[in-house]
């Protein structure tokens, strides 16, 4: 049986570019709806949970961002959204309310297909072999399970955005063993680290206290200076039960 199509929509008030966009997309498999209302916005994407919503950051009615905070406890898809190239801060403040990932504008329709594609297999099959046999690890009172995708501390759950979850199971199926942010980003976006990218210096800045880790002096996320980053279990194994 042929898999459906991915439910695709684009949240842009430019409704040329927004057309053109639908356009190159759908002539490539993928089923595309557009909304141009920042404040309708919010609805049809908790109403409709489409595998993923390309958000532009400027809209009429409602901003972006206060779109991504809005529906991110209640929409568990893709938010990829659209910044202006040269804003570092909206970059981080997007990823900090929940979006998945982020794409400047403007931005080449194959580029924009290659970073959807990337982004809805990611779950699939974009993790390395080493996490492929695994389904739930425990260190001390935090569990993290990769069949449910969901993560519990002192068995209370973790609010962990998709993006999130991704990210932390990465890193605790990849346990005593430093990952560089190449690697990361091969394993989680499909593209290779471009030198300047912060997402996943805000994903774990974000990922420590909601697992019980220290942001100031991290024990059990470790940055290891232009190495990468590193999971230590013996520190979450010696957290108080």
């Amino acid at each position: 049986m042929e898999q459906e199509a991915w439910q695709i929509l684009i949240v842009e008030d430019d409704e040329r570019l927004a057309e053109l966009t639908r356009e190159y997309l759908e002539s490539n498999g993928l089923c595309v709806s557009v909304e141009s209302d920042g404040a309708q916005a919010a609805a049809r994407i908790i109403a409709e949970q489409p595998d993923l919503v390309i958000l532009d950051l400027m809209l009429p009615g409602e901003d972006g961002l206060s779109i991504c905070r809005k529906v991110r406890e209640r929409y568990d898809g893709v938010i990829l959204m659209l910044t202006a190239r040269t804003d570092d801060m909206d970059q981080v403040l997007g990823l900090d309310m929940g979006a998945d990932d982020y794409v400047c504008k403007p931005v080449r329709p194959r580029l924009l297909l290659a970073r959807i594609q990337a982004l809805l297999r990611r779950s699939e099959s974009a993790l390395p072999a080493v996490v492929e046999n695994q389904r739930r690890l425990q260190f001390g009172p935090l569990v993290v399970d990769n069949a449910l995708r969901e993560a519990w501390l002192h068995d209370g759950g973790i609010e962990l955005t998709s993006a999130e979850f991704d990210l932390l199971w990465l890193l605790v199926a990849n346990a005593g063993r430093i990952l560089s942010r190449e690697e990361i980003f091969i394993a989680l976006r499909g593209i290779g680290y471009d030198g300047q990218d912060r997402s996943i210096d805000v994903r774990i800045s974000r990922i420590r206290p909601k697992i019980g880790d220290d942001p100031i002096h991290p024990r059990l996320i470790k940055t290891i200076r232009s190495k990468g980053y590193l999971f230590v279990p013996e520190a979450a194994a010696d957290m108080p039960l």
